[in-house]
């Protein structure tokens, strides 16, 4: 996996879709490696930056917008400002609609499963040839969404699935896809299936007693992923360990585990991203 050349005192720039998105587990490893957060959301009106001088690093969320809603101005805006982040050569890591994103801006096309199928709640991802150095076998994954994308040219399948084949991908040496949620807690999980119980209905969907479950058994090989993932991303991988035994007793924290009271961009009655 190559790594980028970024320095911590730069932050991590952050843009969610809705007022009460939170970077979740995302958020809490990038602090937790020395990075400040600086948070916006372009839906809400807040302004993208012209040059990405005063950051490290990008990361693009979810939300329950569509990719290829351009009756959204934010939507045509963020299309157009991932060109300036790709330009840059600063470090790109789009989550689910932050994944379609990045896809769509490199020219392929996001679009629902052709049977109508979703993926809500655990499900696997193998890594491809290329991935293997990200993922050393197959990870079980939270996801949440109704549409995928397709791989854009000159990019590298990293991770694949069953029902949506394209789960992660890398386009250059710093811009990675996800279809997937790794900022996921507990608190996120429970507020999701609560929230948004109706879209546990939809073909492919998993049953609520399933998520919790599912997230008791994997949360912890996601976390660990999750952590030696970004740090290599952002070149701090000898701080890995140190990171990740700080993270590990977060994540078993009952309370500062609760503090995280909402998915990002996963509003009741989400339907994608």
């Amino acid at each position: 996996m190559p790594t980028a050349s970024v320095t911590s005192s730069l932050p991590v720039l952050v843009i969610v879709h809705q007022p009460t998105s939170t970077p979740g587990r995302v958020g809490e490893v990038l602090q937790a490696l020395g990075f400040a957060l600086d948070i916006r959301c372009p839906a809400l009106g807040q302004p993208l930056p012209t040059n990405l001088d005063r950051h490290s690093a990008v990361v693009v969320f979810g939300g329950p917008m569509s990719a290829n809603d351009d009756h959204h101005r934010f939507i045509r805006q963020e299309l157009a400002w991932i060109s300036l982040v790709l330009a840059a050569e600063k470090p790109y890591l789009g989550i689910c609609l932050g994944a379609q994103l990045l896809a769509r801006a490199l020219g392929a096309t996001v679009a629902p499963h052709p049977t109508g199928q979703r993926e809500i709640g655990y499900y696997p991802i193998v890594p491809t040839a290329a991935g293997q150095g990200l993922w050393p076998g197959p990870l079980m994954v939270y996801q949440w969404h109704q549409e995928g994308f397709e791989l854009p040219q000159g990019s590298q399948l990293l991770a694949t699935g069953t029902t949506f084949p394209h789960q992660a991908f890398r386009y250059g040496q710093q811009a990675y896809g996800l279809q997937f949620h790794p900022e996921i807690t507990t608190a996120m999980v429970n507020h999701w299936t609560t929230e948004g119980a109706d879209q546990l209905a939809c073909p492919g969907a998993q049953d609520r007693p399933y998520h919790l479950s599912q997230h008791r058994l994997y949360a912890a090989s996601v976390d660990r992923w999750l952590h030696q993932f970004l740090a290599r991303w952002l070149g701090a991988p000898a701080q890995a360990e140190a990171v990740w035994g700080q993270h590990h007793a977060l994540h078993h924290h009952p309370t500062a585990q609760g503090t995280t009271t909402l998915h990002l961009g996963q509003p009741p009655k989400l339907e994608i991203g």
